[in-house]
């Protein structure tokens, strides 16, 4: 039997932390084959979906996809992202959460002429996230980024 990925149950973690503390969830998706998203908001392959109870109806989070309804442009539309392309769900105020590697061994990559940049494929990886704690490594993190006061993730192997 085929052990269950750990990904999916972080998720869920993430996005009820971010609801129990009064914050806005929002989930980072590497768009490819399988995932169903208003392709006129996707940039660089990427797309940022805020995924609070606010923004959506009908939200499922299982262990294969995260599906639900949103309004864009005042338009209703079916969303459906497998776990596999998730990039991150972290809380919009803060940029607190999680970064994941994302997977998409099983399915081909979205044919997007200005992309730059493949991210790994295989495996989970967990993330640090700058808070901007006065510690020693946050303040050298912070000396790394590009636009301060922006949230930033780091993945961590």
């Amino acid at each position: 039997m085929q052990e269950t990925s750990t990904k999916p149950y972080f998720m869920r973690a993430i996005y009820e932390w971010c609801t129990d503390n009064g914050y806005t969830p929002y989930m980072a998706v590497k768009v490819a084959a399988g995932v169903q998203v208003p392709m006129e908001f996707v940039r660089n392959g990427e797309i940022v979906l805020n995924i609070s109870f606010g923004a959506t109806s009908s939200l499922k989070m299982d262990n294969d996809a995260v599906s639900f309804k949103a309004r864009f442009g005042g338009v209703s539309r079916e969303i459906h992202v497998p776990v596999g392309n998730v990039i991150a769900v972290y809380a919009s105020e803060n940029g607190q959460g999680m970064a994941f590697e994302v997977s998409l061994d099983d399915a081909p990559e979205a044919n997007e002429p200005d992309e730059q940049e493949q991210r790994p494929r295989s495996g989970l990886g967990l993330a640090s996230v700058n808070t901007g704690e006065n510690t020693e490594s946050a303040a050298e993190t912070e000396k790394e980024q590009k636009k301060p006061g922006k949230p930033s993730l780091k993945i961590i192997k």
